[in-house]
């Protein structure tokens, strides 16, 4: 459902949320619900000022029952740099919150009932999104700081493991919590959630493994240099093998020798990409050199 656009960008409220809103109703205690909305959308609008202070298009806002998502115009995780940026204004726009509340309160600016509330909610949002596993906000400055040493995909899969994992746990607690009387439904909920999510940052990681090959091009094109990153492959080494040690913002250079280590030659990355395109991820790198 779409409430509208604020700064160009557009507000949905997935349906989840609005139930999740319409429980707090029928609690009495509406007014925690607002106040939960408020978090969340100051949360996700913290993400959006971020990316477009780094350049990246927002189109879209949605607030879910467990928290919200930013949706960009191009993917910042092709960019550690932007997506490390993007990713941590969330808990830090939550921090600033929670340091307004405190001064609120210091100053006698406080309502007992709203404030404990608001105050509680930003803490907890913030410590839950700076855990190390995707597709929470930690675990794409986790994926980030990975991305420039193993590379986009194996970071991926890295950090949405953790996220199952992180998952898995938070299921447990709530099971037990459930069971000794001191947790709702709600954390069981929110681990499931988590799981369902990471899974499909894990699934989603060949594709963005893609994008981020095919659009080392274009970054070149746009900033006219990039450092430059060296490997060296003997000459049955595929091609796939040799990409997913490809690293984002840098072009790789790769120098082929033959079984005896002798050298055949250098593919630069575009050729790399072009041939992986038209001849697929088994084709040997010595093949690029022999043509």
């Amino acid at each position: 459902m779409k409430l509208g656009k604020i700064f160009g960008v557009g507000i949905y409220v997935n349906p989840f949320f609005l139930a999740l809103i319409a429980l707090f109703f029928v609690a009495g205690v509406l007014d925690r619900g607002l106040v939960a909305f408020l978090v969340v959308l100051i949360h996700e609008f913290a993400h959006s000022a971020a990316a477009k202070r780094m350049g990246v298009q927002v189109t879209e806002v949605e607030l879910l029952p467990f928290g919200g998502v930013t949706r960009m115009g191009s993917e910042p995780a092709l960019d550690p740099l932007k997506e490390l940026y993007i990713a941590a204004a969330g808990p830090f726009s939550n921090m600033l919150m929670v340091l307004a509340a405190i001064a609120c309160k210091n100053y006698g600016i406080w309502d007992d009932n709203i404030g404990p509330f608001f105050l509680q909610s930003n803490i907890l949002i913030a410590a839950f999104n700076i855990l190390p596993a995707l597709p929470l906000d930690g675990g794409r400055v986790y994926r980030a700081f990975l991305a420039g040493s193993m590379g986009l995909k194996k970071a991926t899969y890295r950090a949405a493991s953790f996220g199952q994992a992180w998952a898995v746990l938070i299921v447990a607690v709530g099971l037990a919590g459930l069971l000794l009387g001191f947790t709702g439904l709600d954390v069981m909920i929110t681990g499931m959630f988590l799981y369902y999510a990471a899974t499909r940052e894990k699934l989603a990681a060949p594709y963005l493994f893609m994008k981020h090959v095919i659009r080392k091009k274009d970054e070149l094109n746009e900033d006219g240099i990039l450092p430059a990153e060296t490997l060296v492959a003997l000459e049955h080494v595929s091609l796939g093998d040799i990409t997913r040690l490809f690293v984002p913002r840098r072009f790789h250079l790769v120098i082929v020798l033959d079984s005896q280590l002798k050298f055949k030659g250098v593919a630069t990355e575009d050729i790399i990409v072009e041939r992986l395109m038209a001849e697929g991820l088994d084709l040997p790198i010595g093949k690029v050199i022999d043509d």
